[in-house]
């Protein structure tokens, strides 16, 4: 039977309104990005002058400068560039009831996340940043959907966001994820578009959460948006449908949820008015089962997806080949996310590109030269100054009392809108690993990865490298698409990337060569190793939207959260490594006598030679 989406007028309309709107206000200030810089930087200080932060760092003094270059030194002099440690200090005072600390009054809410210690972030959002960032902005990023794919809400909409609430603090104050918020606030018009209510991601098991969000989702022919920041959810939330098809079939065509996963009796009873028996739907699924060979994906049960919106940049591109054919991307507009993080909507994407548009009238940003990020006196750039193809580390001054923030992130400069440069995210900067001055890159980590496959013709589903100071070397894991791979294979495999770093990298090649950095070690991981990691995570309390996962990195705790999922006779495995270490030992005596021979050589006919 052909089925036809009714054209969402009041909807398209209401948006081109609002989204129209902030468009004609995000152009205009692009259009002269450095005045606009300005502005958002005077009314930033005018606001919190008087707060004892403002005091503290003299905004009065700064804000007495009459030029945007004056304004701009006495600030990089006046204010400290910070990352999170460097203002908790103020947010914990926010935390415990105090006003007029980091901004004038309190946060509406707190967004929580994992922090550089084993306290998380508490990242305040004021009631301003809240309406003009994530409301007013939101509506010219849906609009664009609009513009793109005007049946983009036609029909569900399919959202994967954080917890709304994970607890208040001391002072009463919600903290939880901002999406989360964002959808409990959206107008019921929207609203009663989506596939599940908020209070899924609430489901502790995160299994349960999988086939709850999938059973829900499926139920509908005619979800035309699906967004998720992390794509490597697509896949996990496709495996739960592979696993558990008939299961889901049998649900819907009953109005059921399955008794098979625990979900707490509170959210069993809200998600029943998202379910009603539909047995035609189970018929529809079971006949394209059948017509496919057993699996169905996406494109086969929701042939109407108007929009796929995730991040695309960075190491997320790893994800992206594993389900290109899951969707027909001739019908579906498979549109990057844009540059999101826990402490700020940095930018997003409005063309088909995967460059993010920025928004200087409502952030100040500053940009330090990839080259210049290790020296003690950085220079910072505007927001006009910057080169396409060049690279930054980024830094944010915000409504929300982030002051010269460093986002911990390496962008790239794209092409312009209007007059304002894009960007794009590369890495983050711990996904820059050195250990005795290789400055090795996730990306050139990647690359060598998927050389080393092309070559060996061995493929890998999920890989990640950690840096051991201690030895100096990396551990290398990899869960090869045959399990069968035997140890012997994966050391191979190590050892052809190795050789590709060594060719990407030169001083990664200077420092093998001069054996001070040692071989890498190869370890193979359990099937779903990326899943069993996330969800041991979860338990710890990181949400979904905060897994920016790094391919490359300096961190133990989650090197053992990995080695807990290795393949093989754990001794077996410390005698290879013992002897591995014993035979660069080796090599490096020998090296070390070859340079003395040498330079005894040299020395004696120099005497000749008198």
């Amino acid at each position: 039977m052909s089925r036809w989406l009714k054209y969402p007028l009041l909807i398209n309309l209401a948006l081109l309104f609002k989204g129209g709107i902030q468009t004609i206000r995000l152009r205009r200030a692009s259009q002269r990005p450095r005045l606009a810089s300005e502005n958002t930087l005077r009314d930033i200080l005018s606001i919190s002058k008087d707060t004892v932060y403002g005091r503290e760092h003299n905004f009065e003094e700064i804000l007495s400068a009459p030029k945007d270059s004056e304004l701009f030194a006495l600030y990089q002099h006046l204010v400290p560039e910070n990352d999170y440690e460097a203002l908790r200090g103020y947010v914990e005072r926010h935390k415990n009831g105090e006003t007029d600390i980091l901004f004038p009054g309190r946060p509406d809410m707190y967004a929580t996340t994992s922090g550089t210690t084993s306290a998380p972030k508490w990242v305040p959002m004021t009631h301003k940043y809240l309406r003009d960032v994530y409301g007013k902005m939101s509506n010219v990023w849906v609009w664009n959907f609009i513009k793109h794919r005007n049946l983009a809400l036609a029909g569900k909409v399919f959202a994967i966001v954080g917890k709304e609430c994970e607890g208040y603090a001391p002072d009463g104050t919600l903290y939880g994820s901002v999406s989360g918020v964002l959808v409990r606030d959206i107008p019921k018009i929207i609203k009663k578009r989506y596939t599940a209510p908020a209070s899924v991601m609430s489901i502790e098991d995160y299994a349960a959460r999988n086939y709850t969000l999938m059973r829900l989702a499926i139920q509908h022919w005619d979800v035309t948006l699906w967004s998720t920041a992390n794509p490597s959810t697509i896949l996990e939330l496709q495996r739960s449908v592979d696993e558990n098809l008939d299961l889901m079939i049998e649900d819907i065509e009953k109005g059921t949820l399955t008794d098979k996963f625990v979900i707490d009796e509170a959210i069993r009873a809200e998600l029943k008015s998202y379910m009603r028996p539909r047995p035609e739907r189970a018929k529809e699924l079971r006949e394209l089962c059948d017509k496919n060979g057993g699996r169905i994906l996406p494109r086969h049960y929701w042939p109407k997806l108007q929009i796929l919106s995730t991040w695309k940049c960075g190491n997320t591109k790893v994800y992206m080949d594993k389900y290109q054919d899951y969707f027909d991307l001739e019908q579906t507009c498979y549109q990057e996310l844009g540059y999101i993080a826990t402490e700020c909507r940095f930018g997003f994407a409005l063309d088909m590109s995967n460059e993010s548009v920025l928004f200087p009238h409502l952030h100040y940003y500053e940009f330090v030269p990839e080259e210049d990020m290790d020296k003690p006196r950085k220079r910072f750039m505007q927001i006009d100054e910057l080169e396409q193809g060049k690279r930054y580390c980024v830094y944010v001054t915000t409504y929300s009392g982030l002051f010269r923030y460093n986002m911990n992130d390496l962008v790239e400069v794209g092409g312009m809108y209007e007059k304002t440069p894009t960007i794009h995210m590369v890495s983050k900067v711990n996904g820059i690993v050195s250990l005795t001055g290789e400055k090795l890159y996730e990306p050139q980590f990647i690359e060598a990865v998927h050389q080393a496959e092309e070559e060996t013709k061995i493929k890998t589903k999920f890989f990640v490298g950690f840096a051991d100071v201690n030895e100096s070397e990396y551990h290398f894991y990899f869960e090869f698409t045959d399990q069968e791979t035997s140890q012997e294979t994966a050391d191979m495999f190590a050892k052809v990337v190795d050789d590709k770093l060594r060719a990407i990298n030169i001083e990664y090649e200077s420092k093998r060569a001069s054996f001070r950095l040692n071989a890498p070690v190869a370890h193979r991981l359990q099937k779903n190793a990326y899943s069993r990691f996330k969800t041991a995570c979860l338990k710890d309390g990181m949400r979904d939207g905060q897994f920016k996962f790094n391919l490359l990195m300096q961190d133990e705790n989650r090197r053992g959260k990995f080695q807990v999922l290795v393949i093989g006779d754990k001794i077996s495995d410390i005698r290879r490594n013992v002897m591995v270490r014993r035979t660069e030992r080796n090599d490096r005596r020998t090296e070390r006598t070859k340079r003395r021979q040498s330079r005894r050589t040299e020395r004696n006919k120099k005497k000749n030679k008198s």
